[in-house]
């Protein structure tokens, strides 16, 4: 039997949300997200956020909920700035552009984006109206690296886009794990009074499917639902999502599995700086990408699945481990005792 470290949606959902879907299966409602669950869901989050003003959505995907935001909040004359390892600029097939909107994209070894990183762009961006417009910062938390924002990193950037009249839009496919990353100091409520709009991400984090986009900034409320409906986005049996996020926000259940998965990630980390191993990324999430020598790398392989995710020369890769919220113990310690070998 092999292990799998590739991604965060190997296995299908916490078994509260299969009980409750078996459970409430015949219980009629209405649909497209009218039901009394996904209202009910939307109420809790509400609740957490402490912003009764924002405006919640539910959608099946991370880079649906990308697609639909960006592409509506856009003009057709503006553009997107997103850190090179940004998911849109690398695992989306060209989605936004796809949409007519270009992606700006600015290296950074730790995958975030900083005032200092955006100001080059908008300099070399004012032959007007010859270039397009830069008009919204897109962020990941944690980032694709597993590298996560703290507070002062957000307020600043937040700060810079307010003043330099840019939105800011967070993917948060895996907020959840960089909430409760040991080192993070940013809550929910933080969040939405920091950006114009943000998606709280349940694919990789114990739901089957869904994301709840959680729109802040009032001026991009009207209509949007009109976005979600044109995209093929707006599910007929919405409830599908509603009790999925219902069971997720009760008792926390949402953060602690995203907690278990840091947690686990931690322990091979913590073996490996141990053993004198170098990572890619000083990483406090369920992604860490420790660098191996290849031939390590042909040995684990044989009992264990993960991606080699950069060369780093002609001995040595750094390989992207990922933990889920039901990644099993002994996983992480079969995976440790194969590396002391």
């Amino acid at each position: 039997m092999k292990f799998s470290f590739k991604n965060d949606y190997s296995e299908g959902c916490h078994p509260q949300i299969l009980e409750s879907l078996v459970r409430n299966n015949l219980d009629q409602q209405p649909g497209y997200g009218e039901d009394k669950y996904s209202l009910e869901a939307k109420k809790m989050l509400h609740e957490k956020i402490e912003n009764p003003d924002s405006e919640i959505y539910f959608v099946s995907g991370g880079t649906q909920a990308n697609l639909i935001v960006i592409s509506s909040i856009l003009r057709p004359y503006q553009c997107v700035i997103s850190a090179n390892a940004g998911h849109i600029l690398n695992n989306e097939t060209g989605a936004i552009e796809a949409t007519g909107h270009k992606i700006l994209g600015i290296e950074n070894n730790e995958g975030k984006l900083f005032p200092t990183d955006i100001i080059p762009v908008l300099e070399s961006h004012k032959n007007i109206p010859h270039q397009v417009m830069p008009k919204l910062v897109y962020i990941s938390n944690s980032t694709e690296l597993g590298t996560i924002y703290t507070k002062e990193e957000l307020t600043n950037l937040s700060k810079f886009c307010k003043e330099n009249n840019l939105y800011l839009f967070m993917d948060g496919a895996r907020l959840g794990h960089a909430l409760t990353s040991e080192i993070s100091d940013l809550t929910l409520k933080d969040i939405a009074e920091l950006t114009d709009v943000f998606y709280l991400g349940g694919t990789k984090n114990g739901a089957l499917l869904g994301e709840a986009i959680i729109i802040n900034n009032k001026e991009l409320q009207p209509n949007f639902g009109f976005n979600i409906k044109q995209k093929g986005a707006l599910l007929a049996k919405g409830r599908l999502l509603g009790i999925q996020f219902l069971e997720l926000m009760k008792n926390d259940l949402y953060f602690n599995l995203a907690e278990n998965a840091n947690q686990q990630a931690m322990k091979i980390k913590k073996a490996l700086t141990e053993m004198g191993f170098h990572f890619l990324a000083d990483t406090y999430t369920n992604q860490i990408f420790p660098i191996l020598s290849n031939e390590l790398i042909d040995i684990l392989s044989h009992q264990f699945d993960f991606y080699v995710w950069q060369k780093v020369d002609e001995e040595y890769s750094a390989i992207r481990l990922i933990t889920s919220w039901c990644t099993p113990d002994e996983a992480v310690e079969e995976f440790i005792r194969q590396i002391r070998k």
